[in-house]
């Protein structure tokens, strides 16, 4: 399988590759013979890297690690490549292949940390927290022999602690509202899924909205559940969003394609220097081939959304909305040694059907490269389109006549900017809190809140409440000076950000997007562009 690496799941492992343990050169290992003083004896047609530490493990003035060496040494060969071929130490690959492979092992709870205290958000459907009765709400106190509730615990150490090899067990013990003892769970840990469709929805009467956030093994089927659904709701148009969505695995991405576009269309070929160019063309079997769609994109849109943006934009099949997305058109090899260390290798770059490159240019080193979307920032690109210049030699036409752009991402046809309207320097200082106090809401209303199984009629309750008010008092006691001019200018903001937190507690993403929608200026865009 080929993957078309997360952009931004790529820094980590980088950086990580620095310090940490692997090996990929153990296996090419030779063992030292007759290596006299002088080191003069090395035949050019030689096997370089591997002398030079045998000479360094054997000659060298201070005891080294050969392991160690071997380490640093390959994120140095790699970098001399391209910015998304990447080593990844043993310790690291399974945790990075997990939004890929659409799975982890665990107990299957999300949780947040509210007062040192590990408090349970809602558990996994189906996985092994839930079928042993744990409920939202019920707070973590002791796990095994440890307490810790009341200690500084990161979201990491929790993580740490709960996940584990799927079979093993771990003892936790439950404070639960109501109840004065804690209660004991033995839980079995098992496979949890990782959804990587965060919604699908019916925005208006005739138009879906579907939410993808990454490109992993399962993608596929949990899109086209939702297709499925909003097609029995009476959905005629849609509304993809892949923003955000830094990409993963390329093949669902064409599978996903493949449903909007009719027999023989071509969704994106692959050609390298050692890969003969590949094609994959639409079979015609697709379930939404007809009806208006967008697709929404931003500037962290990576990879395979970009394929699917691209497909859908060069075969004028529909609109392109948002800013211009990342510009990452390679494709890497998964290869795992066998001490469980891996490396993914660039082998090909795609193109979009018009024979679009839409990589980026990474000539003037990694770090400008990375740093790109802090420069599109400083130059208003974010803003406005006009500071977008491309050269006619990347100019390329679609059949329908639409004039596209490669080399640097996929330009969106109708472009919206950042929305800066709300924002003000007390949203600013009042940010961090936002989700603390829905949260804390939640925790204190939950009786009530959990009669309400729709998020229109959560969101009715929680007008009722005076949410606002009781948030300015909150924040201010967290050291957030009262601003009655900067309130003015974000109140809708935080009012509605906390609205769809407290719902995403409640009934998770389902109650949590339509709510956000409301301040979502691109998606509220969409909508009306299919009204017209």
């Amino acid at each position: 399988m080929r993957y078309s690496n997360s952009t931004r799941s790529i820094l980590l492992p980088v950086l990580l590759a620095v310090t940490l343990a692997g090996g990929i050169l153990i296996g090419i290992y030779l063992p030292r013979q007759n290596v006299i003083t002088q080191h003069t004896g090395i035949r050019p047609r030689s096997d370089k890297i591997t002398n030079i530490l045998n000479f360094i493990e054997s000659d060298y003035v201070d005891t080294v690690s050969r392991q160690e060496l071997v380490e640093a040494a390959i994120p140095a060969i790699l970098k001399k490549l391209d910015p998304h071929s990447v080593y990844i130490p043993a310790r690291d690959l399974a945790r990075a292949n997990e939004p890929l492979q659409g799975n982890f092992d665990g107990i299957g709870i999300s949780f947040n940390i509210l007062a040192d205290t590990i408090l349970v958000i809602g558990t996994i459907p189906g996985g092994p927290s839930e079928k042993l009765g744990l409920l939202p709400g019920d707070k973590i106190i002791y796990v095994g022999d440890s307490l810790v509730a009341g200690k500084r615990i990161s979201d990491e150490d929790v993580m740490r602690m709960l996940k584990g090899p799927r079979g093993t067990v771990v003892r936790v013990s439950i404070l639960r509202k109501g109840n004065r003892d804690l209660l004991p769970f033995e839980i079995t840990r098992d496979k949890i899924p990782i959804h990587s469709v965060d919604v699908s929805y019916m925005v208006n009467a005739s138009t879906g909205y579907i939410r993808i956030n990454n490109f992993a093994v399962t993608t596929f089927d949990e899109f086209m559940k939702g297709l499925r659904e909003l097609k029995a709701e009476g959905m005629t148009r849609l509304i993809l969003d892949l923003r955000g969505n830094s990409g993963g695995v390329m093949d669902p991405a064409i599978q996903i394609a493949n449903q909007f576009l009719k027999t023989g269309q071509l969704i994106v070929y692959t050609q390298g220097r050692s890969q003969p160019r590949n094609e994959a063309r639409a079979t015609g079997k697709g379930e939404f081939e007809s009806g208006d769609m967008v697709v929404l994109i931003d500037e962290w849109s990576a990879s395979a959304s970009e394929i699917i943006a691209g497909a859908i934009q060069d075969n004028d099949r529909g609109t392109i909305i948002g800013r211009r997305s990342f510009g990452k058109g390679m494709v890497q090899e998964p290869i795992q040694f066998a001490d469980g260390s891996g490396m993914r290798l660039t082998i090909a770059r795609y193109y979009t059907p018009t024979g679009r490159s839409i990589q980026k240019p990474y000539n003037n080193g990694f770090d400008e490269y990375f740093d790109d979307l802090n420069m599109r920032a400083e130059r208003g690109e974010l803003g406005g389109s006009d500071s977008i210049q491309f050269p006619d030699s990347l100019k390329f036409t679609t059949p329908g006549g639409r004039v596209v752009y490669g080399g640097g991402g996929i330009m969106p046809d109708r472009f919206v900017p950042v929305d800066t309207s709300g924002i003000s320097p007390y949203f600013l200082r009042a940010r961090p809190f936002i989700y603390q106090f829905a949260l804390k809401f939640t925790e204190s209303h939950r009786e009530a809140l959990r009669k309400f199984t729709t998020a229109p009629e959560l969101e009715k309750y929680l007008d009722r409440q005076g949410l606002l008010g009781q948030f300015v008092d909150f924040a201010a006691s967290s050291g957030v000076r009262r601003d009655p001019e900067g309130l003015s200018t974000s109140g809708k903001i935080i009012h509605t950000q906390i609205k769809a937190y407290i719902a995403r507690n409640i009934l998770d993403n389902k109650g949590f997007y339509p709510v956000w929608e409301k301040i979502d200026t691109t998606l509220k865009y969409a909508i009306d562009y299919l009204k017209d």
